[in-house]
């Protein structure tokens, strides 16, 4: 069966365009592991806080030492419930150590205090061929204890 050339005729600007999307997605995914593997750091510490009204607080720290926008998203899981704290925190990366604090109250549901899971991720965004693209540079994971701030 032969195929009429104009079904299997490709524009050149849609073929640069495609490769440029497979080689930006594939180029993310080499780039990320590499990066994970450098110096770059999240800690989360082991005892958190809720409040009477129900925020909670977690708290770490971080190191790295990337060029441009780095955000530092914390989030808390318990039981099969999970929520990001704080949204996303802007990140200083000069390679030296620094303290993180995020707040929240989570939404639809009240945490009590108790064992839960936390973790943390630092990501930089990266300029993806139509979407900037996120890079995960460290992630670290916690199991802590979740203290009423009364205690």
């Amino acid at each position: 069966m032969r195929v009429p050339a104009a079904l299997v005729r490709v524009r050149p600007r849609a073929a640069a365009l495609l490769a440029a999307a497979v080689l930006g997605v594939l180029g993310t995914a080499v780039a990320a592991p590499a990066a994970a593997a450098g110096t770059d750091a999240v800690t989360i510490d082991p005892v958190g806080t809720v409040a009477a009204d129900g925020t909670v607080t977690l708290t770490g720290s971080y190191h790295c030492d990337y060029p441009g926008a780095v955000f530092l998203s914390p989030n808390l899981r318990v039981g099969d419930r999970s929520e990001n704290i704080g949204n996303s925190l802007r990140a200083t990366c000069d390679g030296q150590q620094h303290a993180w604090r995020a707040q929240a109250q989570p939404y639809q549901w009240v945490v009590q205090p108790g064992p839960a899971e936390a973790d943390a991720s630092l990501v930089h965004l990266t300029e993806g061929p139509l979407v900037p693209m996120p890079e995960f540079l460290a992630r670290g994971q916690q199991a802590i204890m979740l203290q009423s701030t009364a205690d």
